[in-house]
Order: structure tokens, then sequence, then C-alpha cells
């Protein structure tokens, strides 16, 4: 579905960008990304994970 394929899109370049500017080395590692909730881990604000 093409609304997925947007979201995930969108969903990679947020989580990504921590990475890309040098600040941590994995995506999950950003304290304030909900890329740790993604990775199974608690985030420091409440996310709604899109499936």
């Amino acid at each position: 579905m093409l609304c997925n394929t947007f979201i995930d899109q969108k969903l990679q370049y947020i989580h990504q960008n921590p990475m890309k500017d040098g600040w941590v080395e994995e995506p999950e590692h950003y304290l304030y990304s909900s890329a740790r909730d993604y990775a199974g881990l608690r985030g420091l604000v409440p996310v709604v994970l899109i499936e």
C-alpha cells in the first residue's frame, strides 16, 4: 500500500537523522527517538506504533 510505504519512508528518515549526524551509532540509542519503541526499548515519550 502506498500510504504504508510513505509512512515507512518518513519514519526511516526521522530515525536515521541522529545517526547520520553522528550523535549515536544506532537509531535506538538516541534517547528522544521513537526508534527505541520500535526496537522494543522504552522511550521517554509515549508512542503509538504504526504497523
